[in-house]
C-alpha cells in the first residue's frame, strides 16, 4: 500500500531528474578540477552517456542504484504495481547492457559509477575519484565502482 495519494506520488516521481543529478555533478566537479575535459550526454553515442571524455576515448555513466538495480540497500522495489516496476527495472538493466556492449564494440572505454559510492553512510567519494583516475590513465575497457572496485 502506497503512503501517498496517486497525485502526490505522480508529483514526486515527476521531480526525479535524469541529468545533472547530485552524484553526476560530484563526478563532473572532480573531473574538471583535475584537468579532465569532457562533453555531456552526447546524443550520437548509445545510451547518451552522462560524461564523455573524447581525449581518453572513455565514457562514464553515473547510475542511480534504484533505477539501474545495483543490488545495494537502495535497490528496493515498490510494493504497489509490482509487476509494472519489475518489468521497468528489467528493461532498464537490459538497455544498460545493450548500450555498454555497443560502446565497447565502437572502441569506447566504459566506466559505471554507482550512486551509493558517492552518497550515503558508506560513501567513498575519495576512492571513486582514485578509481576514475586509474581508469582514465589505463587501457581498461570496462570498470565499475561501487562497494567493490571491479575491472575487466
Amino acid at each position: 500500500m502506497d503512503v501517498h495519494s496517486p497525485e502526490q506520488r505522480s508529483f514526486n516521481m515527476s521531480r526525479i531528474r535524469g541529468k545533472d543529478t547530485r552524484p553526476e555533478m560530484m563526478v563532473r566537479g572532480w573531473l574538471w578540477a583535475n584537468g579532465y575535459r569532457y562533453r555531456l550526454h552526447r546524443k550520437d553515442l548509445p545510451g547518451r552517456p552522462d560524461i564523455v571524455l573524447p581525449k581518453h576515448r572513455a565514457v562514464i555513466f553515473v547510475h542511480g542504484c534504484f533505477w539501474h538495480r545495483h543490488g545495494c540497500r537502495s535497490t528496493t522495489t515498490p510494493e504497489s504495481r509490482r509487476d509494472f516496476w519489475l518489468a521497468k527495472f528489467s528493461e532498464n538493466v537490459s538497455r544498460d547492457k545493450r548500450n555498454i556492449a555497443a560502446l565497447l564494440e565502437q572502441s569506447w572505454r566504459v566506466m559505471v559509477i554507482w550512486e551509493c559510492s558517492l552518497r550515503g553512510k558508506n560513501a567513498t567519494p575519495e576512492l571513486v575519484a582514485e578509481q576514475i583516475a586509474d581508469f582514465l590513465n589505463s587501457e581498461t575497457r570496462f570498470a565499475e565502482s561501487g562497494t567493490q572496485w571491479k575491472r575487466e
